[in-house]
């Protein structure tokens, strides 16, 4: 499916190789024809079966991933704000916190953990990847190295990673994890040019196939940042320029749909807009650019929040389930699930038990929107406090 997705790309009206080129000849003044054969690769792994069911478990009716993917300098930047030092030690409580929570595996699928957790254990020696496990949790795991200056740009970025990604991998499953997740951006205000949406794509491309060689399921996200003053109909057009290029790269390198989730960004307007739109705006721009560009055969749709509140990101999943989809849209959030929680637990021992109740709460919120029943009724005000960090980085 994959090489047939690739090769529709091509046309007889877009490919001078094509038109130039006929797969079947005359030869002669024959009138038989002869037939050009080519080849198709089929994509077949040890692994396809278990990344489809991977992919499935995690694409599960009213649950999301819980992303607690920050570096550690970024994680820092978290615990600094609640007026703790980073590091291993508070880094390690704070996602014990987190992973312990009672009932999580109600409302969430997956967790994507970074290296330092998916190695650590609780306080009383229990490995992370086994309190997940214990809740139907499946552990994930960040693969990519972070964004570095892309030469020949319009100051924009790439995302390194690649090499070493098939040893690490195939450590990473040793570890547990049974799906990864690479993020690269894309910058409105810069262009975006060609040459970042290709890098991107491409880059995003082979990271999927080389997670799926070592039996992890690749969560694809080129993140469009919501840096700028665009109108939503801006955010779209891009948007659908940058996933069928990234579907084409998925398709040129033999990537199993079935096998991946995806990781977009909302269709809105610029973080500055004068503009803002309503959850049924974005639901409607939003659903319009995937069914333009995501085939049926992915499972699943994890939308990153974006730095939208803790009730925005919430609003908007649930307008996008008003209506059935031919894929599961849910949530993989990190801010707008662990923002309350932060603030609730502040570093102190006798607040986890209350930082942990308050996960639920949002977990069950963003729950009830992948399922199309949520209510902005009763939330609290700090929930409803926006996050944008202009050219925010983690």
């Amino acid at each position: 499916m994959a090489a047939c997705a690739s090769f529709a790309k091509l046309s007889s009206l877009s490919s001078p190789w094509i038109s130039n080129n006929s797969f079947s000849s005359r030869t002669g003044s024959s009138s038989l024809l002869a037939t050009r054969r080519v080849s198709l690769p089929i994509r077949a792994t040890s692994y396809s079966d278990e990344l489809v069911k991977t992919a499935k478990t995690i694409a599960s009716p009213g649950r999301g991933i819980l992303a607690i993917d920050e570096s550690n300098a970024t994680c820092g930047k978290r615990l600094a704000s609640i007026g703790l030092d980073n590091t291993e030690v508070n880094r390690q409580a704070y996602r014990q916190l987190l992973l312990t929570t009672p009932g999580l595996g109600e409302y969430i699928s997956g967790s994507i953990l970074f290296e330092e957790t998916l190695y650590q254990s609780t306080t009383d020696g229990k490995k992370f990847v086994d309190c997940l496990r214990e809740q139907n949790i499946v552990p994930g795991i960040k693969v990519d190295k972070g964004l570095v200056p892309l030469p020949g740009s319009n100051n924009e970025s790439w995302c390194q990673g690649l090499d070493g990604l098939a040893s690490r991998s195939a450590e990473y499953y040793k570890q547990g994890a049974r799906f990864a997740k690479w993020r690269t951006v894309v910058s409105i205000p810069c262009g975006p040019s060609a040459l970042a949406v290709k890098e991107a794509a491409w880059g995003l491309a082979r990271y999927a196939a080389i997670s799926q060689d070592n039996g992890l399921v690749p969560i694809v996200e080129p993140e469009i940042l919501l840096d700028g003053d665009h109108p939503i109909e801006r955010t779209l057009e891009v948007a659908e320029k940058v996933w069928s290029e990234v579907f084409f790269y998925l398709a040129q390198n033999n990537v199993i749909f079935e096998g991946i989730l995806l990781k977009p960004s909302m269709v809105t307007p610029g973080a500055e807009h004068k503009e803002k739109a309503s959850p049924e705006t974005i639901a409607k721009y939003t659903l319009t650019m995937l069914r333009r560009r995501v085939p049926p055969a992915v499972p699943g749709i994890m939308f990153l929040s974006g730095g939208q509140s803790e009730v925005e990101a919430t609003l908007n999943l649930n307008a996008m389930n008003q209506s059935p989809n031919p894929w599961h849209v849910s949530f993989s959030y990190a801010r707008a699930l662990q923002n309350t929680v932060l603030k609730t637990w502040q570093g102190c021992p006798e607040n986890v038990e209350a930082a942990q109740k308050s996960l639920l709460v949002r977990a069950k919120a963003n729950s009830l929107a992948q399922l199309g029943r949520y209510s902005a009724e009763g939330e609290s005000e700090e929930a409803k406090k926006g996050m944008f960090v202009k050219g925010y980085t983690y």
